[in-house]
């Protein structure tokens, strides 16, 4: 699984950290967006093997951390769900603007909660 170190712009500004992983086998079938846990981040092995399954499986997974986790700038306690969400948003227009929009939103706990709520959104 080959990975690409990203930054975007957040919903409120800060500038988020993301890794793209890729599949090994050339060209993804699909995209998708990563949402984490509460007060996880991208790097969380969970996170990890879950990217590092659908890579497997020829799809490309964008994680990113959140408002103050992470690599990302900002506080964490200025971070709430609905601005979760926001940089849900942010990260699928990232995604498309660079690469194409995203077919599969996946999140891991509140971050699951998160992608559903924005889940007409999020995918192309």
């Amino acid at each position: 699984m080959g990975s690409i170190r990203h930054e975007f712009e957040g919903a409120s500004g800060d500038t988020l950290s993301a890794r793209l992983d890729l599949p090994a086998d050339g060209e993804p079938r699909a995209y998708a967006v990563f949402a984490h846990c509460l007060t996880c981040s991208k790097n969380l092995n969970a996170v990890v093997n879950i990217a590092r399954a659908l890579t497997a499986g020829g799809i490309a997974v964008l994680r990113f951390d959140f408002t103050g986790l992470g690599g990302s700038e900002g506080k964490f306690a200025d971070t709430n769900f609905t601005s979760n969400v926001g940089h849900l948003r942010a990260a699928a227009r990232f995604l498309e603007a660079r690469y194409r929009a995203p077919e599969l939103p996946v999140g891991h706990s509140l971050g699951g909660v998160a992608v559903l709520k924005a889940a007409a959104e999020l995918v192309g």
